[in-house]
């Protein structure tokens, strides 16, 4: 007996007219094919920012740098919850549940430590205020940013300089007679490469010291400011760049090693650390008793490398240490040209002891 088209769709509202009946259900399953693949696919495609972001979050809450490459995502590590945001939207477009709770867990993990480091409150100085002091520290990228170091040392007058990465031309720019002029005393220690000389200047009589042994050279000063003796170090270990990480987690131990060791002086170690506070090396160093200046000031990530994406991405790799007797007020960061950082002018309190 022949149906008619309206007895046809009633009976089977899905199938095309004139389609055999039971076609509606295998075009449904053809239908959900893509989109189960397709969900398949989000979830495959999740698994990978997942496991990179739980890695390095895994890492940092241990207390550890781990291998190449987590020492260097270590580094940008708020901008992991870039990768964490895209595998919950992959998770939700998978509608797989567990994913898209470890993409959340993930992206809370790593907002937590992306709270400034804090080792402690700091302890209030008990002696007077013996002076202010304004202290700089720039990285000249091989001295080809010496110019712009001049001009920022003629407008911002700090009263301390650690140079990094001075090259012959730069040492010889240092010790003209306008810099002297404003600089009367220097302690430079140039290396075998441009990436290798460092350099101290001050408005302050100093005696020069060895410094922390390095690949590159960090020399350190005895500075005497209104009597008081103050240790001035430069930091500038060698970068944790694939097959170079245990050498840059020795050098700054050492540097961890001078902090430990430093005694009651005065003391702050001001320079490019090539490290910043998600690196377990560098928080060892701040847990010796040393505060970072920077987050002292409230400008705990400003972003200091690399300048040409600063200050939108970048890592706050140059800072200035420093201990008990030094109360850090304000801290900027400065652009200098022809180089790859920007340079820190932090101004601080200099206490004596207590009467």
């Amino acid at each position: 007996m022949e149906t008619t088209v309206a007895e046809d769709r009633a009976a089977d509202p899905g199938r095309p007219p004139g389609a055999p009946r039971g076609a509606r259900g295998a075009a449904g399953r053809l239908l959900r094919l893509p989109a189960g693949r397709g969900r398949r696919w989000a979830a495959w495609c999740a698994m990978p920012p997942l496991a990179l972001v739980s890695v390095v979050v895994i890492c940092r809450a241990t207390d550890t740098d781990g291998i190449t490459p987590i020492p260097q995502l270590l580094a940008f590590l708020p901008w992991l919850l870039v990768p964490a945001a895209l595998a919950l939207m992959l998770g939700t477009a998978a509608r797989w549940p567990l994913g898209c709770g470890w993409a959340l867990a993930a992206a809370a993990a790593t907002g937590w430590f992306i709270q400034p480091y804090d080792n402690g409150p700091l302890p209030e100085p008990r002696g007077p205020v013996l002076a202010r002091l304004r202290v700089m520290t720039a990285n000249l990228e091989f001295g080809q940013a010496r110019e712009g170091l001049l001009s920022a040392l003629r407008r911002e007058r700090p009263d301390l300089v650690a140079v990094q990465e001075c090259d012959t031309e730069c040492a010889e720019a240092l010790d003209s007679a306008d810099v002297r002029t404003g600089y009367p005393y220097r302690s430079i220690a140039l290396g075998d490469s441009p990436a290798a000389g460092s350099a101290i200047l001050s408005r302050h009589p100093l005696t020069p010291a060895e410094g922390v042994r390095g690949t590159l050279r960090m020399p350190e000063a005895v500075v005497r400011i209104a009597g008081q003796r103050l240790r001035m170090q430069v930091a500038h270990p060698m970068p944790p760049v694939p097959g170079g990480v245990d050498l840059w987690r020795t050098e700054l131990g050492r540097l961890r090693a001078y902090a430990a060791g430093r005694g009651g002086e005065p003391t702050l170690i001001a320079g490019d650390f090539n490290a910043t506070q998600d690196h377990a090396a560098f928080r060892a160093v701040l847990d010796t008793g040393l505060r970072d200046s920077a987050r002292a000031a409230g400008v705990p990530r400003t972003p200091s490398w690399p300048r040409a994406t600063t200050p939108i991405l970048g890592a706050q790799i140059d800072h200035v240490l420093v201990s008990q007797a030094l109360r850090p007020r304000t801290a900027r960061f400065l652009d200098l040209p022809h180089t790859d950082h920007r340079a820190l002018l932090v101004e601080l309190d200099l206490y004596g002891p207590r009467g």
